[in-house]
């Protein structure tokens, strides 16, 4: 009964999940990171997509090397007019599109002020209107141009606004179409209010004009264009649909509607529906998909630019210079544009940050030539509710009777079905199809159904992670619950390195505190220093008072455990300096800790009774280390590692403090005291070490007044250095009773570390 009603649960769970994306889907519960996961898939997938270069489209480039010849845009319209006549006259090109507007009369010639000469100040000089009107062709730069233009395949370029501070200036175009051409339908696009349009000579001696605003999404890329927009009772064309037409030698423009019934429509004036494209009257007739808003999504045929490989740019100058083989551009579709930074026609894309404007043109125009458009169909939202049902059902009941393994297998064998079929839809049919409320509905049920797992019938496996947590370091229980058979509580002997740590003059401290305060000074410092031991993979073993014991290397074998150890004193020293200081402005004692380190064999395991039992070491190298921790106040030093320990973590600096023998052993160890690592250590630092560990080398070769000398001299650099006053007094004592010649120059303790 229990496992059905389980079961029963975890099916409900999945079935919430699955109600969540169907509500989703059918935009009844909109959640922003679903359109953001499927944007940043279809910019993902347009970035792959390899480059396909199109040779029918040449982008005429006003770059670098045209402006540094020609000087700052806009040129002269003599330049530009020069331009249009050598593309259409001698190289013979299909069309040409300009990414560009003129909505100011060009002034450079003068004859401006000319004329106005002649009709105001010097109207009634004597020959001086009728010179000015003989110079009209060739000082008329306007002129000039808009001569360029007629009876030639040129469309211009021009901008639409919403902003209120714009001036309409300019002559739209004609038309494609307007509200009266539609019987009263109402179609949804971009609109706008105010134009900044071409001169009226140079609009009325064009074939054709194009708006060129680019439409980027709420995020700032641009991933669509609008084929048509519409200013005031007009719809107008786009530069890319213009120039596309005029390269198709069609007249017209006309909306395509799809009826109730599926049908399509061909003519708008009789038949009612919603607009699914764009029909130009061409032979033979190109129908245009279209997305909502009358747009259509851009397909990127490389990274953009010169070297994006789409499309072959040639500079201006070249054209205007005629150095360009005639095959070069004859029977091509010409954009001029610019890839030049400073003209600032440089656009947020999918596939790159800085994409100029002209290319995302000529990329509309590739589309309308060759019919390959992505589109978004009327039916990708019943497609996605029909999915996510379809999936929430599947791995609801599959998923909950499956182990973890074959979970997995299961989860991302759907995975790749889903997404492989996205996929081709995608680059197969054309088709934009959503994919990210199937794909976070797969990962939430698969999460909820481990999770499931895990919390409700892997109790076993939690109760071992629970019984070692016993034991062992929380912080570590994580990495053994990955593999709980690698690990044991039978004791076993391994090399570890073991630390003792101790307050000096606690008693002093404990006494002059109240109950209060003692508690909060020693818990402050117990949880720095527990916090700095854990986060360098330490085990914190007990506390003893004041003191603090950890080891490295066990249960996890660490490779390194030296080194951390090493490195985790250190910090402990500069967290005790930080901490005493804060507890001097408080009114409470300083801070002085004492740490000793030592490497070694010892045993590991779970030691104790059968009523209380610990994870803890064992062995003479843990003794060592705890009298190491203790001999540190008769040097002065805040730590002390054995010679194990420094040979097992060369990568500091140590001072030798001394060789010293053990009571109970007989063979002398040496004892140092790390500064710092290695690569941090100064070059002061570095010559009184050097300074240090010669004098101790004078005291060994019994050499007493250069030993004293350099004693001094360490001693003058750090004046309370306490390890070089103990030498200055053994100095004195082996001075006036010599320790003889078979002296090995070790200390010798007689009691643990009291000489």
């Amino acid at each position: 009964m229990r496992k059905n009603v389980n079961k029963l649960a975890r099916w409900g769970v999945g079935l919430f999940f699955t109600a969540l994306a169907v509500l989703q889907a059918n935009a009844f519960l909109p959640i922003t990171l679903v359109d953001k996961i499927d944007t940043f898939i279809y910019d993902t997938r347009m970035k792959l997509q390899p480059a396909e270069f199109n040779d029918a489209i040449v982008i005429v480039n006003i770059d670098e090397k045209s402006l540094k010849e020609l000087g700052q845009w806009p040129w002269k319209r003599i330049v530009v007019a020069n331009l249009i006549e050598k593309l259409t006259d001698e190289y013979h090109v299909k069309v040409v599109g300009m990414d560009a507007a003129f909505p100011e009369p060009d002034g450079s010639s003068g004859f401006q002020i000319l004329e106005s000469l002649a009709k105001k100040e010097l109207k009634d000089s004597s020959g001086f209107a009728e010179q000015v009107a003989r110079l009209r062709n060739e000082l008329d730069f306007d002129g000039k141009f808009a001569r360029s233009l007629t009876g030639r395949p040129v469309v211009l370029g021009y901008f639409l606004s919403n902003d209120a501070d714009v001036i309409s200036k300019g002559l739209l175009p004609t038309p494609a179409f307007s509200d009266a051409d539609l019987g009263g339908r109402v179609i949804e696009s971009t609109s706008y209010s105010k134009y900044t349009a071409n001169l009226p000579q140079l609009q009325d001696a064009a074939i054709a004009a194009g708006f060129v605003n680019p439409s980027p999404d709420t995020d700032g890329v641009i991933r669509r264009i609008p084929l048509l927009t519409k200013v005031g009772k007009n719809y107008y064309e786009a530069l890319s649909l213009a120039t596309a037409r005029v390269a198709l030698s069609a007249s017209k423009v006309k909306p395509v509607f799809l009826k109730a019934d599926g049908v399509n429509s061909q003519d708008y004036l009789d038949e009612y529906g919603v607009i699914e494209a764009i029909k130009l009257n061409s032979s033979p007739n190109v129908s245009i998909p279209v997305e909502p808003l009358l747009t259509a999504l851009i397909q990127y045929k490389g990274k953009g630019g010169p070297r994006g490989g789409g499309y072959a740019y040639v500079s201006a100058i070249d054209v205007l210079k005629k150095q360009l083989p005639l095959k070069t551009l004859s029977d091509k579709i010409v954009l001029i544009g610019t890839t030049a930074a400073g003209i600032k026609d440089l656009r947020t894309a999918p596939v790159g940050l800085d994409y100029p404007g002209v290319e995302m043109h000529a990329n509309v125009i590739a589309s309308i030539l060759s019919g390959d458009f992505k589109q978004r169909p009327d039916t990708s939202r019943a497609f996605e509710v029909i999915q996510v049902i379809l999936l929430g059902l599947v791995l609801t009941f599959v998923l909950s009777r499956f182990k973890a393994v074959a979970a997995v297998f299961f989860t991302l064998a759907t995975l790749l079905l889903v997404t492989g079929l996205n996929y081709w839809m995608y680059y197969a049919m054309n088709q934009v199809l959503p994919l990210a409320s199937a794909l976070l509905l797969i990962a939430a049920l698969f999460t909820c159904n481990i999770a499931w797992g895990y919390f409700i019938e892997s109790r076993k496996l939690r109760g071992v992670v629970r019984r070692f947590g016993e034991y062992v370091a929380p912080e570590l229980v994580a990495v053994m619950a990955e593999e709980p058979d690698s690990y044991t509580m039978e004791g076993e002997s391994r090399e570890l390195t073991v630390m003792f740590s101790d307050v000096r003059g606690f008693t002093t401290i404990s006494e002059s505190l109240s109950p209060v305060d003692l508690r909060e000074y020693i818990n402050i410092y117990l949880t720095a220093m527990s916090e700095e031991i854990r986060g360098n993979s330490g085990t914190l073993d007990k506390y003893i008072g004041d003191a603090v014991m950890a080891f490295w290397g066990a249960p996890v074998r660490l490779n390194d455990h030296a080194r951390l150890s090493v490195l985790t004193a250190l910090n402990m020293q500069v967290i005790a300096k930080r901490l005493s200081e804060e507890f001097v402005q408080r009114g409470w004692p300083a801070l002085k800790i004492g740490i000793g380190l030592n490497t070694g064999e010892m045993r590991v395991g779970d030691m104790g009774s059968k009523i209380r039992l610990a994870y803890t070491v064992m062995g003479d190298a843990v003794n060592l280390s705890s009298r190491l921790e203790g001999v540190t106040k008769l040097y002065g030093v805040g730590i002390l590692v054995g010679e194990a320990t420094k040979l097992a973590a060369p990568g500091f600096a140590y001072r030798e403090l001394d060789r010293v023998r053990v009571k109970g052993k007989s063979q002398p160890i040496s004892i140092f005291t790390p500064l710092a690592e290695s690569s941090a250590l100064s070059r002061e630092q570095a010559d009184a070490l050097e300074l240090w560990h010669s004098a101790l080398a004078c005291f060994r070769a019994q050499q007493w007044d250069e030993a004293e000398r350099l004693f001094r001299a360490y001693l003058d650099q750090h004046a309370a250095d306490q390890a070089s006053q103990v030498f200055l007094e053994r100095v004195e004592q082996y001075r006036d009773n010599p320790p003889g010649e078979d002296w090995d120059g070790v200390t010798t303790f007689a009691s643990k570390f009291s000489s």
